[in-house]
């Protein structure tokens, strides 16, 4: 191979070549089982003699809070430029405000389809009374969970929705996605001045993507560090005295990603074995990460490119269902959760009460966004229906073990629902959707030829109206770019 080819393709030994080849699900798929095992190894080592954690499970954490960090980093412009490159496609689009609506709608629908599932569940287990923990276990949690907190959190405290704190500098994602969305609106309304700054904005996406591909081949082992450390740390000891909870989350979860979704996708006419053979690379992850915001690259990516979602449509929709798309953590589990406090704690509920747990979370599952989750979520419940606070600290222990299948029922909605808008708006890349074969979403330079061209593929394109296996938004007709 001459030395430029080499240059141009660096990722071009043949055991570089045989990584290749494996599936992207499965070489996250052999990074979690290596995980276990490493986790399993961790664990039986223990702790160290100071009570620290030993070599294993700290090199485990490090590596997967390392790959969190580096998906956190990369989300941040991806947002922003993603939203205003959609938001600017969508001028070509004549039913711009009928895809928003739609999409908050169908958000709406299923998340009030978890929560009575949720409250169903709580009736029928009653795991508050079905449990072996001390109540000397509930203590007082300082957390934000409040409509106040969610209505000041829409207003931006800066221009870079930056956030201070004992942690360090955050971000809120909230904060930011309402920032992008003025300044796309505000491009739209200038008109020709401001050109220029969408073609930046275009040239700037797809740098973002660039260095997101490179992120995202990280995944197996990050994969490996975040549930060794999870196995490690956690193990499955703390489910014996809340066992009866954890198995009524779970029973919900699957209820709702593998019934409820299938359900939804049959009836408007998808295979729900396509759905899952495409975004199950986002949906696994999600799992091993626990991060919504930061499975959100992936989940935008297998939306366009395995369900066939287009481009400019995913770009708004997935990032707003990051922030407040949540059927895991804002439905089903609050809901639970809140029944479980009521009966550990021997509070009656009623018709009434139940009825605001199904407001409360098909509403203000928005209060979640770029703040701590599905805690402040129950504590928004748990403070709407005057119930004991103190019932946050109950389920703390168990709270990472519950997070991994919550979070994977949340971005399984994130993807579920603009395919759903867009097969409704005939807008829907059918012949991508029902591809046999998967492709791996995120295919960079490293699968073209040394012959190709080195310029970016057409894939990462997102500002542009057609994207490689995506549909034309124009006048909600559905062509074939």
């Amino acid at each position: 191979m001459r030395v430029t080819e080499r240059l141009h393709n660096p990722m071009s030994s043949p055991v570089s070549a045989a990584f290749r080849r494996v599936p992207y699900a499965a070489q996250v798929f052999i990074g979690l089982g290596l995980g276990v095992v490493l986790g399993l190894v961790a664990r039986s080592i223990g702790e160290l003699p100071n009570g620290d954690p030993n070599w294993l499970t700290s090199t485990l954490t490090t590596i997967g809070s390392t790959f969190v960090a580096l998906l956190r980093v990369i989300v941040v412009p991806l947002i922003v430029t993603a939203v205003i490159a959609s938001i600017a496609n969508l001028r070509n689009v004549s039913n711009a405000a009928r895809l928003a609506g739609r999409t908050l709608l169908w958000f709406a629908i299923t998340a009030l389809i978890a929560v009575v599932i949720g409250i169903a569940l709580g009736l029928i287990f009653r795991p508050g009374e079905n449990t072996s923990i001390a109540a000397s276990s509930a203590k007082a949690v300082d957390t934000q969970g409040s409509w106040w907190d969610f209505l000041l959190g829409l207003v931006p405290s800066n221009f870079f929705a930056l956030d201070g704190g004992s942690d360090g500098v955050s971000f809120n994602v909230l904060q930011l996605l309402v920032i992008s969305v003025a300044i796309g609106v505000a491009a739209l309304k200038v008109g020709k001045a401001a050109e220029p700054f969408l073609t930046f904005n275009k040239s700037l996406l797809a740098i973002v993507q660039k260095v997101l591909w490179w992120v995202i081949r990280l995944a197996p082992i990050g994969t490996l560090g975040l549930i060794g450390k999870a196995v490690a740390s956690y193990g499955w000891d703390s489910l014996a005295s809340l066992g009866s909870f954890t198995i009524a989350i779970y029973l919900g979860l699957v209820l709702v990603l593998f019934v409820v979704y299938p359900i939804i996708l049959r009836s408007n006419g998808l295979s729900p074995r396509k759905f899952f053979a495409g975004a199950w690379p986002a949906i696994q992850l999600a799992f091993v990460s626990r991060s919504s915001i930061g499975t959100l690259p992936v989940t935008e990516q297998v939306t366009v490119r395995n369900l066939g979602v287009p481009r400019a449509y995913a770009g708004f929709a997935v990032p707003l269902g990051a922030t407040t798309k949540m059927d895991g953590c804002a439905a089903i589990y609050p809901a639970l959760a809140a029944i479980f406090v009521a009966q550990f704690f021997h509070v009656p509920l009623g018709f009434t009460d139940y009825l605001l747990i199904v407001v409360v979370s098909v509403i203000g599952s928005a209060a979640t966004a770029g703040v701590t989750g599905a805690v402040v979520m129950l504590t928004l419940t748990l403070s709407t229906l005057g119930l004991p606070l103190e019932g946050v600290g109950l389920l703390l222990a168990i709270d990472p073990i519950l997070d991994m299948g919550r979070t994977a029922v949340n971005v399984a909605g994130q993807a579920l629902v603009p395919t759903v808008v867009a097969k409704r708006e005939g807008i829907l890349d059918e012949a991508v959707y029902a591809s046999s074969s998967v492709s791996d979403p995120f295919a960079d330079d490293w699968s073209r030829s040394v012959d190709e061209p080195a310029d970016e593929p057409a894939a990462t394109d997102a500002a542009a109206p057609e994207s490689a296996g995506g549909a034309r938004l124009v006048k909600g007709s559905a062509s074939v770019g």
